[in-house]
């Protein structure tokens, strides 16, 4: 591999945008919001699809890994290694295009999900798939992750929405994936260069593991584990597909729904042609409140019954955490009384009278049923906002709990058929019981996913023990009942050592050729998917982690300390924002990483725990960071 100076010189000779190799942007890139950090070899800042080339091109000659990034927002470490960061999100960020009549946009990959809805909501359209993290999760990242959200019940995943993908090889070469034919298959197996290479090996892979793809991937479609090599042969998809397929036909081969998912482990993506859906007219939510979590989880079913929008639940650490907020404390009248767990339900109609009927059926149903010790109905749009609102904060809340003991994530995207999850998460419970923890519960309950996470202190050698023991349980757990190790958040540090015991080893053995095909000398984002480390490897926190206290003028006791108070945040981006609030203005005006509350964050960390000279702490890069 080249020495970094002379990849700075190559890099800055032929790239129009920021390339950045000094050692406090590294840093600023080196995590995410999982418990990983990873330094990367440097930073380049694409100002267009040229420079992207350009940069793909002077890293296959000197052959360092890439890594392909969006807002850097993933749970499980894929945002993270040691690789030349492409970071997408300061300048190609936009819509390319809206075609409103065929409900279609072409988009780049740094533009964020909230700024396209925004941009197609005048035309009653909307992007299907909604994270938690919709104010700053970029489409690039979605694609990479295979992402879902509150409002899978409804549209199913981002695989459901990709139709054209267009896109760098590994060796520089240009291509553009979507749906094909058989034919169009055969020729393009006959083509040169690794372009051809790769259509050749698809069309092997697909005869030799079609039996393996059907006996072994979950029969549940809330699946994002490993490769989609289910797409080869159209089957284990969401039935009524916006894709086709899952009405017990398969859909057709799309080399771009294959790729999805795939963690910037095949390819860089330079834009992409994503289906838009109708907005619904109108919505209106209940939000039942129960004493027990048990009790909520066993009138899933019946709740799901009644044709519901979105199906999410909230236990009573988030409630707890949010009450502390000063942001969302003030917005919390709805909640009646102290609840164990919340279940936010949410129907849409024509008109407001269409929703109101629904509602009415729910709460026949609860009454019949007797569920639920009250529930809160929301018609008006801004109070519905209110209650999603403190929905997508639950994550921000739980990773900013003050102290060593963090909700961390490894295990929290597990995915159950709903009719199981009753059974599913008091064994979830007993795992952890067993290992001297407990856990933050909420999620989507309407496609059997929660996000459960166990709160554990990783700067202690039990912390470590924790985590090794509870992923290995877990895992088992997820293969007893046929569900999945990850179904939104993707694989990346935190489960791929585990896929192999999901899929087994002859379907492991299909993904790795399909990323050789892809990727020859393993240098796209190497170590997510196939060939992974270990789960307790690049951690941000561990026993060796120490930091140093300065004196300051400010009292930090309350948060533990002035490095303690650095620590709590948590990586989320939250701060990326750009439609709403005044969190970060500085990085609402650059839409630079380093500009932005995490960059600064980061950039204190890296000093306090000795990663950059103590004398940094009065330094001018850490000045022009703050």
């Amino acid at each position: 591999m080249a020495r970094v100076n002379d990849l700075e010189n190559a890099l800055r000779r032929v790239v129009r945008g920021s390339v950045r190799f000094d050692q406090a942007s590294r840093l600023l890139y080196s995590t995410d919001a999982s418990m990983y950090q990873v330094e990367p070899i440097g930073v380049v800042i694409p100002r267009h699809a040229d420079d992207v080339r350009a940069a793909v091109q002077v890293a296959r000659e000197q052959q360092v890994a890439l890594l392909p990034r969006g807002g850097g927002t993933s749970l499980t470490g894929q945002t993270v290694n040691r690789a030349l960061v492409v970071d997408f999100t300061q300048h190609m960020n936009r819509v390319l295009k809206v075609n409103a009549e065929e409900q279609w946009a072409r988009v780049q990959p740094g533009l964020v999900q909230d700024e396209l809805n925004h941009h197609v909501r005048p035309m009653g359209l909307l992007f299907g798939p909604d994270t938690s993290t919709s104010n700053r999760a970029t489409l690039g990242g979605m694609l990479g992750n295979n992402s879902g959200g509150s409002h899978s019940l409804a549209y199913g995943l981002t695989v459901d929405h990709v139709i054209e993908i267009r896109a760098l090889l590994v060796d520089g070469s240009e291509v553009v994936f979507g749906e094909l034919t058989a034919a169009e298959l055969q020729a393009k197996t006959r083509g040169a260069g690794l372009e051809g290479q790769v259509y050749r090996e698809v069309a092997a892979i697909r005869e030799t593991y079609a039996d393996e793809i059907r006996a072994r991937y979950p029969k549940h479609w809330r699946r994002v584990a490993g490769y989609n090599l289910n797409e080869l042969l159209g089957v284990g998809v969401r039935p009524h597909s916006y894709a086709g397929g899952g009405n017990g036909s398969p859909r057709p081969l799309s080399m771009a729904r294959l790729v999805v998912g795939s963690e910037g482990t095949l390819l860089t993506i330079l834009e992409a042609k994503v289906r838009l859906v109708k907005r619904p007219p109108a919505t209106a939510v209940n939000v039942i409140h129960y004493h027990d979590m048990q009790e909520a989880l066993e009138s899933s079913q019946a709740i799901l019954e009644t044709g519901p929008y979105a199906v999410e639940v909230t236990d009573k650490l988030i409630l707890d955490l949010a009450r502390d907020n000063i942001e969302q404390s003030r917005r919390m009248g709805w909640i009646q009384g102290d609840p164990a767990a919340i279940m936010i339900v949410e129907y849409t109609g024509e008109n407001e009278a269409e929703t109101r009927s629904k509602i009415q059926v729910l709460e026949g149903r609860r009454a019949r049923d007797g569920f639920g010790y009250a529930a809160h109905v929301a018609y008006d749009a801004g109070e519905q906002r209110t209650i999603w609102n403190l929905r997508k904060a639950g994550l921000g809340l739980l990773l900013g709990m003050k102290g060593d003991k963090k909700p961390i994530a490894f295990v929290e995207d597990t995915c159950v058929e709903p009719r199981h999850l009753a059974q599913f998460v008091p064994r979830f419970k007993e795992i952890f019981a067993k290992h001297d923890t407990v856990g933050a519960y909420y999620g989507h309950c309407s496609v059997g996913c929660l996000h459960i996470r166990p709160v554990i202190d990783l700067k202690v050698p039990r912390g470590m023990e924790q985590v090794r023991a509870i992923a290995d349980e877990i895992t088992a757990l997820v293969v007893e009942f046929g569900g999945t190790i990850s179904s939104e958040h993707g694989d990346g540090r935190a489960r791929s050592p585990f896929i192999e015991r999901m899929y087994g080893p002859k379907l492991m053995e299909g993904f790795r050729r399909l990323k050789r095909a892809f990727d020859p000398d393993n240098r796209m984002n190497p170590g997510n998917i196939v060939d992974s480390p270990g789960i307790l490897e690049n951690l941000r926190y561990g026993v060796e982690y120490k930091t140093w206290e300065p004196v300051t003028m400010l009292d930090f006791s309350n948060e533990g300390g002035f490095a303690a108070a650095v620590e709590m945040c948590n990586g989320v981006g939250q701060c990326r924002k750009s439609l709403e609030g005044t969190m970060c203005p500085s990085y609402m005006a650059t839409r630079d990483e380093e500009h932005s509350t995490r960059g600064r964050a980061n950039a204190l960390r890296a000093v306090l725990s000795g990663r950059m000279a103590p004398r940094e702490f009065t330094g001018e890069r850490l000045h022009e960071v703050m």
